[in-house]
């Protein structure tokens, strides 16, 4: 379904602070999303995400900050004087009322007549493909009809802002990406502003246009999904967007490292630390190239473990000086896992893809993870 209009609100987060008791939840977070933007918030359990969407909501009241929909503060104003939509992750049906008596119930709480509410009960069932299951009770659906109904009742409001928290993970690994494809889709296509809270990177980078990665409170950084994943600003969502490899090494040259494996890498760009730093590279496993394939200087490692998952096997490797590497290897019918014990040698595909981080202090892998 093409965009006809942005029924979405602008939001706008200015300095948004709030406590439990002496715990600090969200920590000066600042945001912008424009009219019919989907955006995710992702981070780790405890990072505030939760939290800042039951503000945006109306349940929680902000310590601190302000919370504006379309220049217009809103931030005490309850959460049923809100033009938001919410879909929670156990989907809040009402067990006791059919398809179509859930998705009217918010029509009835503002007093909409009924002729009204039956055509737009209707058009939010045919949207969400559920008219024919109109007259079941949500005990007689599967997971993915609740979650269409659950949404179907969401957008039936005429929601400025829709508000997605865990939406699929009740959902089986099939299910989920189908539901994913379909609920993108719909709201994309009704052109309202969402906003989904997520633990889950996959589900945030396939489905988001910005992703907003949360740690302890704080935005760390909010890019769209090829961003975060080739210029991670921090070492946090190095770690925490997709997987990568963190060798020890000391920066020799603006843009030369020696890894404690033994080698020397050029860097596609200065690195920001001093020369002399002791730094980590980061190397995603899709960027780690088998020696025979790629030029350039190479790691000698053992493989430790071959998993072959679907169309590549994941290959873990150990360095001379004790660092796990991991490597994905394109895989064929005719293709045979590479053994344990194997002797290997590995090159950076393209040095662009390199990422350099100052290393932190103490134990490297203790800092890579939120709360």
């Amino acid at each position: 379904m093409a965009v006809t209009d942005k029924r979405g609100n602008d939001l706008a987060l200015s300095g948004v602070n709030h406590w439990f008791g002496p715990t600090q939840a969200l920590d000066g977070v600042s945001l912008r999303i424009d009219p019919g933007e989907m955006v995710a918030l992702l981070g780790p359990s405890g990072c505030g995400k939760t939290t800042l969407l039951q503000i945006i909501a109306g349940f929680l009241q902000p310590t601190e900050g302000e919370v504006l929909l379309d220049g217009g503060r809103v931030d005490h104003i309850p959460a049923n004087r809100r033009r938001v939509g919410m879909v929670f992750q156990n989907y809040a049906l009402f067990p006791h009322l059919s398809v179509f008596e859930n998705v009217a119930y918010g029509l009835r709480a503002r007093k909409m007549p009924g002729a009204a509410i039956k055509a737009k009960v209707a058009e939010m069932l045919a949207l969400v493909k559920m008219g024919h299951l109109a007259d079941r009770l949500p005990s007689q659906l599967s997971g993915g009809q609740q979650q269409r109904v659950a949404l179907a009742r969401a957008l039936a409001i005429e929601p400025g802002i829709v508000l997605l928290d865990e939406p699929f993970s009740a959902l089986d690994k099939n299910l989920r990406l189908d539901m994913q494809i379909e609920i993108k889709g719909l709201l994309k296509g009704y052109g309202v502003t969402s906003i989904i809270v997520t633990h889950d990177q996959e589900e945030a980078l396939s489905m988001a246009d910005r992703i907003v990665v949360m740690n302890r409170g704080r935005i760390e950084q909010v890019g769209t999904p090829d961003i975060l994943y080739d210029r991670p600003a921090t070492l946090f969502v190095n770690q925490f967007i997709g997987h990568a490899n963190f060798l020890q090494a000391a920066l020799v040259a603006p843009r030369r490292v020696k890894l404690e494996a033994g080698i020397e890498i050029d860097l596609a760009e200065p690195a920001p630390q001093p020369v002399g730093s002791a730094v980590l590279v980061s190397i995603r496993p899709e960027n780690i190239a088998i020696s025979g394939t790629s030029a350039g200087p190479t790691i000698p490692v053992k493989v430790r473990i071959t998993m072959p998952l679907g169309a590549a096997d994941v290959i873990e490797a150990v360095t001379p000086n004790g660092e796990t590497v991991k490597i994905h290897k394109t895989r064929s019918p005719a293709s045979k896992p590479i053994a344990s014990g194997t002797a290997l040698a590995l090159s950076v595909v393209d040095p662009t893809g390199i990422g350099i981080f100052a290393a932190p202090a103490g134990d490297p892998a203790s800092t890579l993870h939120g709360p």
